[in-house]
C-alpha cells in the first residue's frame, strides 16, 4: 500500500515538472504610452508569432489567463495588455481622457507599436472586437490572422437586451439613471458570465465577483458609463468592418459561447456571409468561454493556427 502511494505521489510530481518544463512563465509589465501606464501580461518566445489579445467588459487581460499558461505559449508570443481604464492599466478621469473606441484603438495601436510588434494574429472578445476591428482597419498589412470569441461585427447577433441600451443612446439624460443601475449591479455583473449555462457551477465566482468590485471603484461608473455610450458608433461602423473582412479576407475563427445572454449564435453564423471559408465553431459556454471552456478554446486556437504556419512564420521571421 505505502508502495502505490509513494509510486502515485511520485508521478504526480513528475507530471507537474514536466507541465512547468513544458510551458513559458508569463511576466507581468508596464509601458508608457501618453503619459498612461498600459499593463500587459505577456508568455512565449520574444521571436514567436504574435497573438495580440484584446478583453471585453468589465475584464482585462487576466481572462487570457488560461491561454497564457497554456502550450500556446511554447509556440506563440501571447501579448494581452489592459485598455485605459480596465485592470491595472491608468484610469484617467473622464474629464481628462476621452474615453472612446477610436481612442482605445489608438492607444492600443500606440502600445503595438512601443512592443515593435510588425505584424500578429488578433484575439477578440467583446469590447477587444471593436477595438480590433479599428485596427485591421487602420493597419491591414499587419493583421494575418483573426481570431474572435464572442465580439459582434453584425446586427443580427445583438439579444433583445439591446433594446433598453439603444434607449440609453437615443436619450442618454432620460436613461442614464436606469441604465448605471442595470450595468454596474452585481446581478448584471454575475449574469454576464452566468449567462444562460446548464452548469453554473462550473464557473468560478471569483470572475465577477473581482469584477464587481472593480466596478464600484472611484469614477469607474462614470469610464464605463461613457464607453458603453460610445458603443452606439461601432453598430454604425458594422458595414465597414464587415467591408473590410470581404476585402481582405483575413483567415478567421470564430469561437462563441451559446449560452452568452447579449451575443447570440446568429452573430457568429453572420461571419461567413463575409468570409466565406470562416471556421465557426459554437460552444457549450457563454459570453466569456474561457470560463467554462478553456482547453477546447485553446485547442481550436492552436489547431487553427498550425494551419496557417507558412503565414504566421513568415511573420515573425521579418520583426
Amino acid at each position: 500500500m505505502k508502495l502505490t502511494v509513494l509510486i502515485t505521489t511520485y508521478l504526480m510530481i513528475l507530471m507537474n515538472t514536466m507541465n512547468a518544463l513544458e510551458h513559458e512563465p508569463v511576466s507581468y509589465n508596464t509601458v508608457r504610452i501618453e503619459n498612461l501606464n498600459i499593463f500587459y501580461r505577456e508568455a512565449g518566445p520574444k521571436d514567436a508569432p504574435v497573438i495580440l489579445l484584446l478583453h471585453g467588459v468589465p475584464t482585462s487581460s487576466r481572462m487570457y489567463q488560461a491561454m497564457l499558461e497554456s502550450s500556446l505559449n511554447t509556440k506563440y508570443r501571447l501579448i494581452a495588455p489592459d485598455f485605459p481604464g480596465f485592470g491595472h492599466s491608468s484610469w484617467p478621469s473622464p474629464k481628462e481622457f476621452n474615453y472612446t473606441f477610436d481612442h482605445l484603438a489608438e492607444i492600443t495601436e500606440k502600445f503595438a507599436a512601443a512592443m515593435n510588434l510588425r505584424c500578429y494574429i488578433l484575439f477578440l472578445h467583446d469590447y477587444g472586437g471593436p477595438v480590433g476591428m479599428r485596427m485591421a482597419i487602420s493597419h491591414p498589412e499587419k493583421v494575418k490572422a483573426i481570431i474572435i470569441q464572442n465580439a459582434v461585427s453584425h446586427e443580427e447577433g445583438l439579444s433583445p437586451l439591446w433594446v433598453a441600451r439603444r434607449a440609453f443612446w437615443q436619450d442618454r439624460a432620460a436613461n442614464e439613471a436606469a441604465f448605471r443601475k442595470s450595468f454596474l449591479s452585481l446581478d448584471t455583473t454575475r449574469s454576464r458570465h452566468l449567462g444562460n449555462s446548464p452548469h453554473p457551477e462550473h464557473i468560478d465566482p471569483d470572475t465577477w465577483t473581482d469584477e464587481f468590485y472593480f466596478l464600484n471603484q472611484p469614477e469607474q461608473a462614470d469610464i464605463q458609463t461613457d464607453l458603453f455610450f460610445d458603443y452606439q458608433n461601432n453598430l454604425k461602423a458594422y458595414p465597414i468592418w464587415q467591408k473590410w473582412l470581404r476585402d481582405h479576407h483575413p483567415p478567421l475563427l470564430v469561437l462563441w459561447g451559446r449560452y452568452d445572454p447579449s451575443f447570440i449564435v446568429a452573430g457568429a453564423e453572420a461571419y461567413r456571409k463575409d468570409v466565406k471559408e470562416a471556421e465557426i465553431h459554437i460552444l457549450d459556454a457563454g459570453h466569456f468561454a474561457l470560463d467554462e471552456q478553456a482547453a477546447e478554446v485553446i485547442s481550436l486556437t492552436e489547431a487553427f493556427l498550425q494551419k496557417l504556419s507558412d503565414r504566421i512564420q513568415f511573420c515573425s521571421k521579418s520583426r
